[in-house]
């Protein structure tokens, strides 16, 4: 404990701003992971052969690289391609790639719960099929795919740790641990605090999960 202590006082204010770069990566992987994945689940349902063909093959391959391999392909191969992206956003776009797979994936598997009987009975009403999608489909769907979701932005948290990878102006919470576990001998009392703060905020993640989760299933 002497250690964390006298860490936190010398290095309190650094790791603070870890644990803030950390999140702002996971909102702005998130949030255009989640919307992708919500447009591509939606297309997948159009009866349209090509367009399914495509959109699957991108789910598996996205869901399948690692993303140390996708970001090393971003940052070096792009640029061979004349497409040059800051270390920030190569980091939040492979993220964010990873992200729509899978919510595309888990989106699929709520979709597959819902009653065929509610979509013929819509068709029979004479809704178009992409209203059936966004006001009957896609609402239902993402009810039932919370808790899913709620670890997927857990993963996605504690895959930040990709940005020690690459040369940030700043450090997140793992490229402040490797620093400081070069720099000195509080190595272990570094990755104490940071695993820590990786816990409470997976904690904080998961208690948030839980209480959407329940109000969507009153709603169910």
């Amino acid at each position: 404990m002497g250690d964390v202590e006298r860490l936190l006082s010398s290095q309190g204010p650094a790791f603070w701003q870890a644990l803030l770069l950390t999140w702002k990566l996971t909102a702005l992987s998130f949030v255009p992971g989640f919307a992708l994945g919500v447009a591509v689940a939606a297309l997948r349902l159009f009866p349209l052969p090509p367009l399914r063909a495509f959109l699957s093959f991108y789910v598996e391959v996205f869901r399948n690289i690692p993303s140390v391999a996708l970001l090393i392909f971003i940052v070096f191969a792009l640029p061979d391609l004349e497409v040059v992206i800051d270390y920030e956003h190569s980091v939040v776009l492979t993220l964010a790639l990873v992200c729509s797979a899978f919510t595309a994936d888990y989106l699929r598997t709520g979709i597959n719960t819902i009653p065929a009987g509610q979509i013929e009975a819509a068709l029979s009403l004479g809704m178009r099929p992409a209203r059936i999608i966004y006001s009957i489909v896609l609402p239902q769907a993402l009810r039932s795919v919370v808790q899913p979701l709620t670890s997927l932005l857990i993963a996605l948290m504690l895959s930040t740790s990709l940005a020690s990878q690459v040369p940030l102006p700043g450090r997140e919470l793992t490229a402040l641990v490797s620093k400081i576990a070069t720099d000195s001998a509080a190595g272990m009392a570094a990755f104490a605090v940071a695993a820590a703060m990786y816990v409470a905020t997976g904690l904080l993640i998961g208690w948030a999960g839980a209480v959407l989760d329940k109000k969507m299933r009153i709603l169910r």
